[in-house]
C-alpha cells in the first residue's frame, strides 16, 4: 500500500509524468483525491483553501472518467485547484469575500474546457479580495504560506492557487491576472505563471476585476505543462465578448522547444529598480550571466515606456472598472471589503471620461514605442518582481510596497501583451527568484517555446519519466509561423533605396552577416535604382566568396505581398550564411547574368556602391 506521501509525489512531477504512472497502473485518480484530501484536511493551519477538497463534490468527476477514454482526454485525471473568483459547478464562489458568496449554476467557460480535457477541479483557493492587490495577504480567511519561506510574502491576488502547486496540492492551478496575479505568486514560489493574450482563454464565469483587462492565468511547474493545459483551455468562446480567436499562427499544438538562435531584450541596467533588494539584484544578474554563456545575445532596451503604461493601471483611470465590478458590494455593505481594497477602489468612483480618453491616447502612443521594442528581439526579459517582501514590510506598508510589486507587470495587459514568468536563478541564500518573458499579441506559443529552453539552460533537463526518456529532448523542434526570416544583400538593405518595402511591412532588422564563401555578386543590367543579382556556384568553383548580408525579420501576413513584387530575375530562394545555417533570400537566375558586371571582389553591396560613388 502507497503512503499519502508516496501517492502524492506523483502529483508533484509534471503532469507527462502523473500520466504515464496512471497508464502504467503505479496510481489511480481515486488514490490521487484521497491523498489530496488527506494532506489537507491535516493541515488545516495553512489557509490555502477558501472551498477545500471533499470527496462528496469530488466523486462526480471521478465517475466521469469512467466514460472518458484517457486516449481522448489528454489531462485525464489530472487534478488542478481554482482560484476563488472564477465559478466551478458544486463548488460557492466568493471572491475572498464572505458577503459576496453565490453558488454558480454552471462551471466557467474555461473550467468546463478542462474538465472535458479530464481534469478534476479539486477545490476553490485563497486569494487578495476582489483580485486587488499582488501581495497574497488581503483576505478574511487568512494568508497562505509556502512552507519554505513562512515569513514572505506568498503574492498575489492569486495567493492560493500557487501555493497549493507549491504544496505539491495539484499538477496545475488557474488563477486570474490582470496586473499581474498570475506572475507575481509564480516568481516567489518558483513556479510558472503563464499570463496568455488577453481574450485566449475565456472568461466567462469569472468574477471581473478590471473585465476589459482581466485574464485567466495557468500556474504549472514548467512551460511545457502551461502549454499542455492552456492548449485544452484555448477554444474560442462566442458567448464571452471580450474573447478573441486564436489565430492560425499561435496554434498551442505547435508548441516546441525553440532552437534557433535567441536574442532577448533586457532592460538597461540604469532603469533597473529593485528597491533595496541586493539578493534579487545579484540573482538577475547571475541569471543574465548563465543565459550569455549558453550563447544567449542581450540587447538593452529603454523600459521606460512600459513603466510610463504601468503608471496609468492604479495611477490613471482604471481603477474605475474595478470600481465598476464592485459597485453593487460597495454600495451595500462597503464594511464587508478588505480595508486596503476598499480604500483603492473606491477612488474609482469619481474619475472622468476625460481622463478615459486621455489614457487610452497615453497607451497607444506607448503600445507602439514598447512593440518597437519587442520586435527588435525574440521576447523581452525582466525580473518577475524588484524585491521579495515580508510579511512584516507589507504591514507596514501595504499600498506602497504592493505599489512596487506591480513595477514589471502592470503594463502588460493595457498594452495587449502575453506574458511568461519562470524561475530564475535562486538568491545565494536560497529564496526563488523569478523572471518573466514578455510577447506582442498572440505570439503566445513562441513564447512558451522560449521558456522552454530557458528552463533548459537554467535548471537543466527534464526529468527522465517511467520509460527512460527525456521530455525536454523528445519536444518536436518549434518552428515560428508568424514571421520570416529574410536575408537581403543589395537595394533592400538598411538605408539603401528599397528598405521601405520591408520597413512598411513591419520588417525589423535582426542582424548582419555574410554568405557561406560559396556565391558571386553581380551588379545586374538596368536600374534605377541599381540592383545585384546573388548567384550560388559549385563548392569547386573559382572566384567564389562570402558576400555581406542582412537579415529581417518579416511577419508572414505581409510576405506574400513582398514577393509579389520582385521583378524578374530575382526570386526569393535558400540561402546558406557562414554559419551554415539556411535562410530565405534573393538570388538570381543565370539567365539575368547577360550584361551584369561581377563585383565579387567587394564582398558585398555597400561597398562596390562606396567605390563606385554611388
Amino acid at each position: 500500500m502507497s503512503t499519502t506521501q508516496e501517492v502524492l509525489a506523483h502529483v508533484g512531477g509534471s503532469i507527462a509524468d502523473l500520466l504515464a504512472a496512471y497508464r502504467s497502473g503505479k496510481v489511480t485518480p481515486h488514490q490521487i483525491i484521497d491523498a489530496i484530501i488527506a494532506t489537507t484536511s491535516a493541515d488545516t493551519d495553512n489557509p490555502i483553501w477558501i472551498t477545500p477538497p471533499d470527496r462528496t463534490t469530488l466523486q462526480p468527476y471521478l465517475d466521469g472518467l469512467a466514460h472518458n477514454d484517457p486516449s481522448d482526454a489528454p489531462l485525464w485525471g489530472v487534478p488542478f485547484a481554482v482560484k476563488d473568483n472564477i465559478d466551478v459547478r458544486g463548488m460557492p464562489t466568493t471572491a475572498a469575500c464572505p458577503a459576496y458568496r453565490y453558488q454558480p449554476e454552471a462551471s466557467a467557460f474555461v473550467i468546463q474546457r478542462l474538465v472535458d480535457a479530464g481534469a478534476i477541479p479539486v477545490g476553490k483557493t485563497n486569494m487578495d479580495q476582489f483580485a486587488t492587490g499582488l501581495v497574497g495577504v488581503r483576505s478574511p480567511y487568512g494568508i497562505p504560506v509556502n512552507p519554505q519561506t513562512p515569513e514572505l510574502a506568498p503574492g498575489g491576488s492569486s495567493s492560493g492557487s500557487a501555493i497549493a502547486l507549491a504544496c505539491d496540492l495539484v499538477s496545475f492551478s488557474l488563477g486570474t491576472d490582470t496586473a499581474g496575479s498570475g506572475r507575481i505568486p509564480a516568481g516567489f514560489n518558483r513556479l510558472t505563471g503563464f499570463k496568455p493574450t488577453r481574450g485566449l482563454l475565456s472568461t466567462r464565469g469569472v468574477v471581473p476585476a478590471c473585465r476589459s483587462l482581466d485574464c485567466v492565468s495557468i500556474f504549472t511547474r514548467s512551460a511545457e505543462d502551461a502549454a499542455r493545459v492552456a492548449a485544452a483551455a484555448a477554444v474560442h468562446d462566442p458567448q464571452d465578448s471580450f474573447a478573441r480567436p486564436n489565430p492560425a499562427h499561435n496554434a498551442l499544438s505547435d508548441f516546441g522547444r525553440w532552437s534557433n538562435e535567441l536574442a532577448l531584450g533586457v532592460i538597461e541596467p540604469n532603469q533597473l529598480a529593485f528597491f533595496g533588494d541586493a539578493a534579487y539584484t545579484n540573482a538577475y544578474a547571475e541569471t543574465l550571466t548563465q543565459l550569455q554563456k549558453q550563447g544567449v545575445a542581450l540587447k538593452p532596451i529603454d523600459f521606460r515606456p512600459f513603466v510610463r503604461a504601468a503608471e496609468q493601471l492604479y495611477e490613471g483611470p482604471w481603477v474605475t472598472e474595478r470600481y465598476i465590478a464592485m459597485e453593487e458590494i460597495l454600495d451595500r455593505s462597503p464594511d464587508k471589503i478588505w480595508p486596503v481594497t476598499r480604500q483603492i477602489v473606491s477612488g474609482g468612483r469619481d474619475r472622468s471620461a476625460s481622463e478615459v480618453y486621455r489614457s487610452i491616447y497615453a497607451l497607444a502612443e506607448l503600445r507602439s514605442l514598447c512593440a518597437a521594442a519587442l520586435a527588435s528581439c525574440d521576447a523581452l526579459l525582466t525580473p518577475t518582481a524588484g524585491k521579495h517582501f515580508s510579511l512584516a514590510e507589507l504591514e507596514d506598508d501595504p499600498v506602497g510596497h504592493n505599489q512596487s510589486l506591480g513595477h514589471y507587470t502592470n503594463y502588460m495587459n493595457l498594452l495587449d501583451f502575453c506574458g511568461l514568468a519562470i524561475p530564475g536563478l535562486d538568491t545565494a541564500a536560497g529564496r526563488p527568484f523569478g523572471i518573466t518573458l514578455v510577447a506582442d499579441t498572440f505570439q503566445d506559443t513562441r513564447l512558451l517555446a522560449i521558456g522552454t529552453q530557458l528552463e533548459r539552460m537554467l535548471h537543466g533537463e527534464a526529468q527522465a519519466t517511467d520509460h527512460g526518456e527525456h521530455r525536454a529532448n523528445a519536444l518536436q523542434t518549434f518552428k515560428d509561423p508568424a514571421y520570416v526570416n529574410l536575408a537581403v544583400c543589395g537595394a533592400h538593405m538598411a538605408k539603401l533605396p528599397l528598405n521601405f518595402q520591408l520597413t512598411s511591412r513591419g520588417g525589423v532588422f535582426i542582424e548582419a552577416t555574410r554568405t557561406s564563401a560559396t556565391y558571386r555578386l553581380f551588379a545586374l543590367a538596368g536600374g534605377p535604382p541599381m540592383r545585384p543579382g546573388l548567384v550560388r556556384q559549385d563548392t569547386d568553383s573559382m572566384g567564389a566568396s562570402a558576400i555581406e548580408l542582412e537579415i529581417w525579420r518579416l511577419p508572414v501576413s505581409t510576405f506574400a505581398s513582398f514577393v509579389e513584387g520582385i521583378p524578374s530575375p530575382l526570386g526569393i530562394g535558400s540561402v546558406e550564411t557562414e554559419s551554415g545555417a539556411q535562410v530565405l533570400g534573393f538570388l538570381c537566375e543565370q539567365a539575368g547574368l547577360s550584361g551584369a558586371t561581377d563585383i565579387t571582389e567587394f564582398g558585398g553591396w555597400r561597398a562596390f556602391l562606396t567605390a563606385s560613388n554611388h
